[in-house]
C-alpha cells in the first residue's frame, strides 16, 4: 500500500506536466488556426480591395467554424460590392456615351478652369483633337462674357446664361449655360459649359433681311424700266411695230438682269448659311478647272476672247474641299475676267505653300483695263462695282466676288488680287491640300 502511494506520488507530477503540455499544444494549435485564418482573411480582403478578383481564401486550409463563417460572409459582401461596382462602371460608360452623342457642345472644367473633357460636338466646333490640352479652348474661356459667367456661377452657385460672339477665321455666335457641379464629378469636374451654335440661325436671319433689302434696292431700277415700257407699249407704241420690237428687246434684257440678280442672291445666301461648317471630301483641281473652262468656252468664243489654259500635268488635290463650291469660284472668276478682257484670259494652276501649310492654287489673269488700287480692298463687298454703269451693262450683279470670298472663308483659303490701271488684273485663289 505504501509502495503504491509512493508510485502515485511520483507519477502525479508527470501527469500534470503532460496535461500542461497538451494544453499548451492545443493553445498553440488554436492560435495557429486563428492566425492562419486572419492571414487568409487579410490577403483576400487586400485582393478584393485592389479589384484583383473575387473574394476567396488563398489556400484550402482547415478553418475554425467562426473563421469560416466570417470568410463566407465577407465573400458574399465582396461579391455584392463587385456587382455594384460593375453596375456603376456600366452606368458611367452609358453616361459618357450619352454626353458624347449630344448634338450640342458640352465642356467640363476643373476647379482651376482647366478643360478636362469635351464631347464630340464641342471638338468639332472648336477643331479639337481627342485629347484636350489647356490652350485648345483659350479663346472661349478667356472671353469676357464667359469669364464673368463662370465667376458668377462659382460665387452664387446658380446657372448662368451666356450669349457671345467668338471671333476667328469664321465668326461664331454662341449661346449656352454655365453650371456649377456640387459635389464635383468623379473626374474632378466642377464647371459644365453647355453651348448652342447659333451661327447658322443668325446667318439665316441676316440673309432674310439682306435679301429683302438688297433685292428691293437692286430690282427697283429694272422693274421700273419694265413697267415703263409696258405702259409705252399699251399707249403710244401700240401700233408701232419697230418701237415694239426695240422695247421688247430692252424688256428681255432687264428681265434677264433680274434673273441673274436673284440667282446670285440665292447663291450667296446658300454659301453664307454653310460658311461656318468646314467642307468634307476632296476636289481634284485640274479636272475641275478644265470642266469649268470647257463650259465657258462658248461664251468666250461669242465675244472673241481667247481662253488660254496653262495647267500642269498630274493631279492637284484640295482637301478638305467642296468640289461644287470650288467649281463655282472658278466659274465666277472666269465670268468676271470675260467681262473685262480685251483679247485674252489666262487660267493657270500649281501646288503652292502658304506659310507652313501645303496647298494648291489657281489664278485667272485678264488683259483688261485694270483696277485702281483704292478699289481693290472693296471688290469682294456685295454689290460693289468699280464702274457701276459699265458693270450693270456688262451683266455684273456685283455679287460674284462676294460669293468667292465666302466660299474661300469656308475652305480656310485666300483670295489675292493684283491689278494696275492699263495692265490687266489677276485673281489668285489658294486652298489647303491637307
Amino acid at each position: 500500500m505504501l509502495g503504491t502511494l509512493v508510485a502515485l506520488g511520483e507519477v502525479a507530477p508527470l501527469v500534470g506536466m503532460g496535461a500542461l503540455a497538451l494544453c499548451l499544444a492545443a493553445g498553440f494549435t488554436l492560435a495557429w488556426y486563428w492566425l492562419a485564418g486572419v492571414a487568409r482573411l487579410n490577403a483576400a480582403l487586400r485582393r478584393a480591395a485592389e479589384e484583383q478578383g473575387p473574394f476567396s481564401a488563398p489556400l484550402p486550409a482547415p478553418r475554425l467554424p467562426a473563421i469560416g463563417e466570417i470568410e463566407e460572409g465577407l465573400a458574399r459582401l465582396t461579391r455584392s460590392l463587385q456587382t455594384r461596382a460593375a453596375l456603376v462602371v456600366q452606368l458611367r460608360a452609358a453616361d459618357e456615351a450619352i454626353v458624347e452623342a449630344l448634338p450640342d457642345p458640352l465642356i467640363v472644367l476643373a476647379a482651376d478652369r482647366a478643360p478636362l473633357r469635351a464631347n464630340r460636338a464641342a471638338r468639332r466646333l472648336f477643331g479639337l483633337a481627342e485629347g484636350l490640352v489647356r490652350g485648345d479652348l483659350g479663346a472661349l474661356l478667356r472671353h469676357p462674357v464667359m469669364a464673368a459667367a463662370m465667376d458668377r456661377s462659382l460665387a452664387e452657385n446658380t446657372p448662368q446664361a451666356v450669349e457671345l460672339v467668338l471671333p476667328g477665321a469664321v465668326t461664331r455666335e454662341l449661346s449656352g449655360q454655365v453650371l456649377l457641379m456640387q459635389p464635383p464629378l468623379a473626374d474632378g469636374g466642377c464647371l459644365v459649359i453647355m453651348l448652342t451654335d447659333r451661327t447658322a440661325a443668325r446667318a439665316v436671319e441676316r440673309m432674310r433681311v439682306d435679301f429683302v433689302t438688297n433685292a428691293s434696292h437692286e430690282l427697283r431700277t429694272p422693274l421700273a424700266s419694265v413697267m415703263g415700257f409696258i405702259e409705252t407699249l399699251r399707249g403710244p407704241a401700240r401700233d408701232d411695230p419697230a418701237a415694239q420690237e426695240r422695247f421688247l428687246g430692252i424688256m428681255a434684257e432687264q428681265a434677264e438682269r433680274m434673273r441673274r440678280l436673284i440667282d446670285d442672291l440665292l447663291g450667296l445666301s446658300r454659301v453664307e448659311v454653310s460658311e461656318h461648317q468646314p467642307p468634307e471630301g476632296e476636289a481634284e483641281l485640274l479636272g475641275l478647272l478644265r470642266a469649268e473652262a470647257a463650259a465657258m468656252e462658248p461664251l468666250y468664243a461669242a465675244r472673241g476672247i481667247r481662253l488660254v489654259l496653262a495647267l500642269p500635268e498630274g493631279p492637284l488635290t484640295a482637301s478638305p474641299a467642296d468640289a461644287d463650291q470650288l467649281g463655282q469660284v472658278a466659274r465666277n472668276l472666269l465670268d468676271n475676267a470675260l467681262r473685262h478682257a480685251q483679247a485674252e484670259v489666262r487660267l493657270s494652276a500649281e501646288a503652292a505653300r502658304l506659310g507652313t501649310r501645303e496647298g494648291v492654287a489657281f489664278s485667272v489673269r485678264d488683259d483688261g483695263p485694270g483696277i485702281a488700287k483704292e478699289h481693290i480692298p472693296r471688290l469682294t463687298e456685295r454689290f460693289y462695282r468699280v464702274d457701276k454703269g459699265r458693270g450693270r451693262g456688262a451683266g455684273n450683279t456685283g455679287l460674284g466676288l462676294a460669293i468667292v470670298k465666302h466660299i474661300l472663308t469656308r475652305h480656310r483659303g485666300q483670295l489675292a488680287i493684283e491689278s494696275e490701271l492699263g495692265g490687266g488684273s489677276a485673281f489668285r485663289v489658294w486652298v489647303p491640300a491637307n
